[in-house]
């Protein structure tokens, strides 16, 4: 029987530089990510308190990190490198959701920002 937990970090606050338009890429904005996974726990996990069989939110938010500080036209970009690498480094991981939000967008308008989600399986 497979065990099966969802695990989420939710709003990553990280300054970054990505957007299609010069001032963008020049000046930056903040940005918030959230990571939501499925993941397959071992029985270390759940019965024995185990970190090992299970993933470790804490590296979610150091891949998080280390993209965002790669500048992208698109956030689509961004959260496919985000989700691609979380499957790579953490094997229990079955499927990842990324959400990244972007605070004042350059559209003319009074918004609150935009947001992209990007999920991919094993």
């Amino acid at each position: 029987m497979k065990r099966i937990v969802g695990i989420s970090v939710n709003h990553i606050k990280l300054y970054a530089y990505h957007g299609c338009e010069p001032q963008e890429r020049t000046v930056g904005c903040e940005f918030y990510v959230s990571i939501s996974a499925q993941v397959e726990v071992e029985a270390s996990a759940w019965q024995y308190d185990q970190l090992e069989g299970t993933a470790d939110y804490s590296r979610f938010v150091s891949i998080a990190k280390r993209e965002m500080a790669v500048p992208s036209n698109l956030l689509e970009h961004v959260a496919a490198r985000i989700a691609a690498a979380i499957l790579e480094e953490c094997p229990t991981v079955m499927k990842v959701s990324v959400t990244i939000d972007k605070e004042n967008p350059p559209l003319g308008v009074t918004c609150q920002g935009v947001s992209i989600k990007f999920e991919q399986t094993r």
